[in-house]
């Protein structure tokens, strides 16, 4: 609001508030930057090796990071909540192997694929109770659902991998097809990013989810039922990763017991780095993709330059931590 206030000379002059400093500004347009940064990165890979914006490589990359993108959307739904799952991973291994295995015992593969989502559901469920109805953290009732799929998967096959290549052809175009030399894995993952992009921004029960990460005990004094939203938002993370380890099934032809491994960390790297804070409240989905593909432009960028696998693991790491510090320094700067 302006103020009017005197000058020396008498006369009313009107002061102005003072422009938004460029912390402001580049945090209040978090897609702007990372797209920036993507233009940016196209453009120096482009002259450091020719293979880079081939269109193999460009389909390789999209294809990549679809099918964890579709957990990037639940994780980034769960973070805005104010929760974490640090059992994604496992999750996608064991809707593949439930899916897997009772495809084998001669279970057609479709009704096979919903018992594996169905199975995913019932991890979620366990989790939103544990925290829900006793009152453990996010952290905790994930880590421990982590552990335990990681080792249910093992009991289902043995430790040993399932080969599933006799699935019918229909079954894996959901993994291997393409609708226009557009692979059906980058459709589905589109249509699943813009359908909750949509929710999220329109629908009054979505809105709910940033209420009750912004302030729980407000949103809980306005009427809404927070545990209930956290308990259908846990859920609905662990069904999203289940989805992704059907198309995975479909797309590998097989199913083993250590799939996913450090999944988690890709995809809550990839949901902070979009904008999603680790204190709940704030996020988006067209962020989080801009984040998955972020992180997949420099994984493709770190092998086409011959960089050590072990130097790979070593930068995303970093990038995890560059992000996690940002989005520690931001809530900072926004609590000032």
């Amino acid at each position: 609001m302006a103020i009017g206030h005197q000058t020396s000379g008498g006369a009313t002059e009107t002061a102005r508030a003072p422009a938004p400093s460029l912390f402001v500004t580049l945090t209040g347009h978090r897609e702007i930057g990372l797209l920036a940064i993507i233009v940016i990165l196209f453009a120096v890979m482009s002259f450091a090796s020719p293979y880079f914006l081939t269109v193999s490589n460009i389909k390789t990359m999209l294809l990549s990071f679809s099918v964890e993108g579709i957990v990037v959307v639940g994780m980034t739904i769960l973070l805005i909540v104010g929760g974490l799952d640090l059992s994604v991973g496992a999750v996608v291994c064991l809707s593949m192997v439930v899916a897997g295995q009772l495809f084998l015992g001669g279970v057609d593969p479709w009704l096979a694929s919903l018992g594996g989502i169905a199975a995913a559901a019932a991890v979620g469920v366990g989790m939103g109770l544990c925290v829900t109805r006793i009152g453990l953290s996010h952290f905790i009732a994930s880590l421990a659902a982590m552990v335990i799929v990681r080792g249910l998967c093992m009991v289902i096959t043995n430790g040993s991998p399932l080969s599933l290549f006799s699935l019918p052809k229909e079954f894996k175009f959901i993994g291997q097809g393409s609708v226009y030399d557009i692979p059906f894995v980058i459709i589905l993952f589109v249509v699943i990013a813009l359908l909750f992009d949509f929710l999220l921004r329109n629908a009054t029960a979505f809105r709910q989810v940033f209420y009750t990460g912004s302030n729980e005990k407000a949103a809980a004094y306005s009427g809404v039922k927070v545990n209930k939203v956290k308990f259908l938002v846990t859920v609905l993370c662990s069904v999203l990763a289940g989805i992704a380890g059907i198309v995975y099934m479909a797309r590998l032809g097989s199913a083993t017991p250590n799939f996913g491994v450090g999944m988690e960390l890709n995809v809550i790297a990839a949901a902070v780095i979009g904008g999603a804070s680790l204190k709940g409240g704030t996020g988006s989905i067209f962020g989080a993709v801009l984040g998955i593909a972020l992180l997949s432009i420099v994984s493709s960028s770190l092998i086409l330059l011959n960089v050590s696998a072990y130097w790979q693991e070593m930068i995303k790491g970093i990038i995890l931590l560059g992000a996690v510090s940002f989005d520690h320094l931001l809530n900072r700067y926004r609590a000032k």
